[in-house]
């Protein structure tokens, strides 16, 4: 049977949606769903149409699972569980500090409309999330740390961009290259957030916009950058589309702990990525986790799930004799 994914905002992350339906013989892309005039939209795949948000309930019936592509700071909150009453839904949530909240709202509306929705899928959280769970269990008593970077992160750039007065932004994530490597050597230190990270933002300002509050606003914005240093360059929109171009990220997840009766040996799991382009990674992953919640609701499992909620096969479009010959 082929799964019809609905793609709710068109940015960078709906495009990767795209682009990852086409690689995934059992999807087809139904509706794009825009805020912007859809007139105005040109998306990859010719036959498809792109519709007001506003008719996305509508158009539930034709739809499978509705992938939704706003940020955290404003969208998600709001859409994630809006939508989930009426469809299947899978989302990028990535305010770590807010998911439980924010599953609580999801999981309400998913099970009064008999819907599943996969909440904060991704790289981190998502993949990240699953490592730090799996290494924790099999190294208990051990250290956890997690360095994203250096990369665009697509979440805090959003952020930047909704502060009044911004008209575009990048914002790099930067590992902090001593604390890496005290930590791959076994040191175990003890690291608060800002020395394992620092952020640096390139921001292009709308005419007649005031420099220094922008600064201000951005450096002191709790949950994204008030507990980091954080550098800020205001450029021209040529030197940004110039020089800022590309979404690359990456990052690892380390593991630390020791085994043997008296702790005598002991054990580093990395898990690491590299990504020349973030949002089609992401989107890439939510595909996966469509798939999930598409096969979830067909049995019944409503509610709201995260990535610990997820059997590994449920991602695989093979069946469970395949993955047992092709990977175990």
């Amino acid at each position: 049977m082929t799964i019809k994914i609905g793609i709710l905002g068109y940015g960078n992350l709906g495009k990767g949606v795209e682009c990852a339906i086409r690689h995934n013989q059992d999807m087809e892309l139904s509706a794009v769903f825009t805020r912007r005039d859809p007139e105005s939209i040109r998306i990859l795949t010719p036959e498809v149409n792109v519709y007001p948000v506003e008719d996305a309930i509508s158009m539930k019936d034709m739809i499978d699972v509705l992938i939704l592509c706003g940020g955290s700071a404003l969208d998600l909150p709001e859409q994630t569980p809006r939508f989930a009453r009426y469809f299947n839904v899978v989302d990028s949530f990535d305010t770590h500090a807010k998911i439980q909240e924010h599953y609580e709202r999801v999981d309400a509306e998913a099970r009064k409309g008999n819907k599943t929705g996969i909440i904060s899928v991704g790289w981190d959280p998502g993949m990240f999330s699953l490592n730090r769970l799996y290494a924790g269990a099999i190294l208990p008593g051990g250290h956890d740390y997690t360095f994203w970077g250096k990369g665009v992160s697509q979440g805090h750039s959003d952020a930047i961009r909704k502060i009044e007065g911004v008209k575009d932004a990048r914002q790099y994530t930067i590992p902090v290259k001593e604390a890496m490597e005290a930590v791959r050597s076994g040191k175990n230190p003890e690291l608060t957030t800002r020395q394992k990270h620092t952020r640096e933002c390139f921001v292009v300002l709308a005419e007649g916009a005031d420099q220094e509050k922008i600064r201000h606003e951005i450096v002191t914005m709790p949950n994204y950058f008030s507990d980091y240093d954080t550098e800020v360059h205001f450029i021209s929109e040529d030197e940004l589309m110039r020089d800022h171009k590309g979404i690359p990220h990456g990052g690892s997840v380390i593991r630390t702990g020791r085994t043997g009766w008296e702790d005598e040996n002991s054990h580093v799991i990395e898990y690491g990525l590299r990504l020349d382009s973030n949002p089609e990674f992401t989107a890439s992953v939510l595909i996966a986790y469509a798939r999930a919640a598409y096969r979830f609701n067909i049995e019944g499992k409503n509610g709201c799930k995260t990535v610990f909620d997820i059997p590994p096969s449920y991602l695989s479009i093979l069946s469970s004799e395949d993955l047992r010959r092709q990977l175990l």
